[in-house]
């Protein structure tokens, strides 16, 4: 043990000495020489080699005070026991290196004195290389460091995409879309319903709509809302002011007075619908609803007119009766020979809202060539009867009610109350006794289909939900997309309120909205302004 300390105390005192020499240049005159004369000669010959580098590695990054920091005394205090004043002297000078703690870790690393007890010598070597390493290799690291986290924050940014998706999940009426549909079913990317027109206290509940061959828009309007007002103030003496009327929107969206239907022999009143013009331009097709009359006559009063056009497609005669009996007559359509007329409650003196039991409705068919046509009573034993649906729905039975062809002849019925899609292959229509149209599509966030338009060059069924205050759309593969849908609102800029119409112009989807509250329905309030709203597709 006394000889292992001994060699060890000469080893700290050449080194000491080492350090000195190195810094006055007069190892003599040093205090370690005083301290300790007896080992000064003994040292100069094995140590003044090998430790005087050690020392110097610390002169040159410190220039003197950085140059020792604590963790150099720190291994060194294991051998203070034998050399306390040594040690002491030396971190004295040394300790300065305290404020780079950034070199702390090479210092450390220098260190590698602890190994003296393995070579002294082999512990000078590498603690020459060490000050090469520790300023490159302390202060690249440091950098790069730095350097590291830069593109960590980056990583971070690349994040925030994904919380914008969700974010367009939030798009003002997100919450109700994410329960409409997912993202799956909704791959199409939702549109905002804008203002195209806002209408006057004298059109307060727009209805049917059809387009002309000039891209001008027919649009009628039987102001339901203001009629059942009256009627249910005084029966007797209500009258329809202001009066049903059928309007053109101009392809420049001006609003022009275009037709007044004739009112009904019977009852006294006129309710234009559903609206269509042959192929030819020469004649405008209106269905009369009698349903909202309020007479004791047995209910089946309504009926198809024909107004015959001019070349401007204006009202050009008087109007001709095509087919009468019906109770509800709502859409109609065109399609070779024939005129197709949907009757959404065929039990006349009927609650639709009475749903105890499932409501019957159907489709009527009758050739253009046999106006006059009277239905006969029961309904569902008249020939003209082509095709019939149930209604489920426990809060309103409306059934058939939107009609439309897609280019191959394939007709399709919207179930109103039901919110389904039906269809008649082109080869099964009027074949036969009237059938039960199967469900052809359908989806838990389309609520009702109300009117309902075909794309010819897609295929693609537009339908005003009128329950959801949406437009959804029916692709080919039978899947149903939400365009476009809105809480409830009272219409204002455009937002949709309670869609019942719908047709396609260009790249635009031209929405009526009714604003006829029905049960279950999103719109609960009748309330101004009246509107036409528009959605841009591209």
């Amino acid at each position: 043990m006394s000889t292992t300390l001994s060699v060890h105390r000469i080893a700290a005192v050449v080194l000491s000495l080492a350090v000195l020499v190195a810094f006055v240049g007069c190892p003599a005159a040093d205090s370690p020489v005083t301290e300790d004369p007896a080992d000064v000669p003994v040292v100069d010959e094995p140590v003044v080699d090998e430790p005087t580098i050690d020392e110097p590695t610390f002169d040159e990054p410190t220039v003197d005070e950085p140059t020792v920091e604590e963790p150099v005394v720190d291994p060194r205090e294991v051998f203070a026991p034998v050399v306390e004043p040594t040690v002491i002297e030396t971190p004295e000078v040394e300790t300065p290196t305290i404020e780079m703690p950034s070199i702390d870790p090479p210092a450390i690393e220098v260190p590698a004195i602890e190994l003296p007890t393995i070579d002294p010598p082999v512990i000078e070597e590498p603690s020459v290389d060490s000050p090469v390493v520790e300023e490159p290799a302390v202060e690249e690291p440091a950098v790069e460091e730095p350097a590291v986290e830069v593109p960590a924050i980056e990583e971070s940014a690349l994040e925030l995409p994904v919380i914008e998706e969700p974010a367009l999940e939030v798009p003002g009426f997100e919450e109700p879309v994410l329960k409409l549909g997912t993202a799956v079913e909704n791959s199409i990317p939702l549109k905002k319903a804008e203002l195209l027109l806002e209408l006057g206290d004298e059109h307060s509940t727009p209805d049917g709509m059809c387009l002309l061959p000039n891209n001008e828009v027919l649009l009628a309007v039987p102001n339901v809302n203001t009629w059942l007002a009256d009627v249910a103030e005084d029966p007797e003496n209500a009258v329809q002011d202001p009066a049903p009327v059928i309007v053109k929107i101009t392809t420049d969206n001006k609003l022009v007075k275009y037709y007044d239907p004739p009112k009904h022999p019977v009852t006294g009143t006129a309710f234009p619908f559903g609206m269509c013009v042959d192929p030819e331009g020469k004649n405008l097709y209106i269905t009369d609803l009698q349903w909202f009359s309020n007479t004791e006559t047995p209910g089946n009063n309504s009926r198809v007119l024909r107004i015959p056009l001019d070349e401007n497609y204006d009202p050009a005669g008087d109007p001709v009766v095509v087919i009468e009996g019906m109770v509800v007559a709502n859409a109609v359509i065109i399609r070779g020979e024939y005129l197709y007329v949907s009757d959404t409650t065929m039990v006349p003196k009927t609650d639709p809202t009475d749903t105890t039991e499932p409501q019957v409705s159907g489709i009527f068919r009758v050739k253009l060539d046999e106006e006059g046509t009277k239905l006969t009573l029961p309904l569902l034993g008249d020939p003209h009867l082509v095709a019939t649906m149930k209604s489920f729905n426990p809060d309103c039975g409306f059934g058939a009610d939107g009609l439309t062809f897609d280019s191959k002849g394939n007709l399709y019925c919207g179930n109103f109350a039901d919110g389904t899609l039906h269809r008649i292959d082109a080869a099964d229509i009027g074949a036969g006794e009237a059938k039960e149209i199967p469900i052809w599509a359908q989806a838990p966030y389309m609520k009702s289909c109300d009117g309902i338009f075909c794309d010819l060059v897609t295929d693609k069924i537009y339908v005003a939900d009128s329950i959801a205050n949406a437009v959804q759309i029916v692709s080919p593969d039978k899947s149903v997309q939400t365009l476009a849908v809105d809480e409830e609102n009272d219409g204002s800029g455009g937002r949709l309120d309670q869609p019942c119409e719908v047709l396609l112009r260009g790249n635009e989807v031209i929405v009526s909205n009714m604003d006829f509250p029905v049960p279950g329905g999103v719109n609960t309030t009748w309330d101004k302004p009246y509107t036409i709203s528009v959605i841009k597709l591209d």
